[in-house]
């Protein structure tokens, strides 16, 4: 195998993770490959609210034109980053087993002020989802914005007077960075196809496409599939409060979905039990009971106040 593949990454800690296990996966194959580095604009932009940037993909968009100029030929992704409609041309290769699925607090001094209703804490996270979850269980509670890489946000929350700050599980343990301080939050439902890696090509590479085929985790591709269905028919994005998680278990598809309103104070939530053979149009369906409770409000109002 003479051609070197060369993959595409963002250059925080927690994507070069991602590339590696990516290159690890094609190694073991035989195949030749190299890392390349690249900046996203979420990256550069660490101080405007990802919901006010409103570029789509806006951690894709540069490795998506590297794919497409032919700097690269394969793009490593946090499946959750990825905008539901690809760029003309890029398909997704391959969907790794997933991670962990949960998001987890990571606290500053203990976790009394959780069960004190009186206690006005200062919570950090970037994440409209995480944001309007957060407040429909503590509404009184004040949320700050926190962007960055990983590193960047935990040493942001050191520096801070903030009580605590909300992360993905599997960012912060993938790169062994979990602190002791830190809890899951069972309660919290976790973003479309969080937890989960994605790699993509160009359309027209079968080279990579055959080489990256060999590792597609089948039941993580369904799952996060029905996921992003029910994102995408909700016409949502990182500006959105949406929610969902799926998973096989004796060949059922457990689907759960949420939309909330920004503040957290309105949410409709569905779920769904099917036969796997069954789920195709499961998260399409989940969407549209969604939409009929009263979700169509809380969406226009959301892309009216843009």
């Amino acid at each position: 195998m003479d051609k070197v593949i060369r993959i595409g990454t963002r250059e925080s800690q927690l994507a070069l993770w991602q590339a590696n296990q990516v290159n690890d996966l094609l190694t073991a194959q035989g195949y030749r490959t190299e890392l390349v580095p690249i900046k996203s604009e979420g990256d550069i932009d660490l101080v405007t609210p990802l919901y006010e940037i409103g570029v789509q993909g806006i951690f894709t968009k540069s490795l998506d034109l590297a794919l497409l100029n032919n700097r690269i030929d394969i793009a490593v992704h946090s499946f959750k980053d990825v905008p539901t409609q690809l760029p003309k041309q890029i398909v997704h290769a391959a969907i790794l087993q997933r991670g962990p699925v949960k998001d987890l607090l990571v606290y500053k001094n203990d976790t009394n002020f959780l069960s004190q209703p009186d206690y006005i804490a200062n919570i950090a996270t970037s994440s409209v989802r995480r944001k309007a979850q957060w407040l429909r269980k503590y509404p009184q509670h004040h949320l700050h914005n926190l962007r960055g890489n990983v590193n960047t946000r935990l040493r942001k929350l050191a520096e801070e007077n903030w009580d605590g700050a909300i992360f993905a599980v599997a960012g912060l343990e993938r790169i062994n960075v979990r602190p002791a301080n830190s809890i899951d939050l069972d309660w919290m439902l976790p973003a479309p196809a969080q937890g989960a890696v994605v790699a993509v090509c160009r359309e027209d590479d079968q080279f990579c496409l055959d080489a990256c085929a060999a590792f597609n985790h089948a039941d993580t591709a369904l799952a996060t599939h029905i996921e992003r269905e029910f994102l995408r028919t909700l016409m949502g994005g990182c500006t959105t409060p949406i929610s969902a998680y799926a998973y096989i278990q004796n060949n059922h598809i457990h689907f759960s979905g949420e939309l909330c309103s920004l503040d957290g104070a309105r949410f409709f939530t569905v779920s769904r039990e099917v036969p796997s053979e069954q789920a195709q149009h499961l998260g399409q369906e989940a969407a549209e009971d969604i939409m009929a409770q009263g979700g169509a409000e809380i969406v226009a109002q959301i892309r009216n106040a843009k």
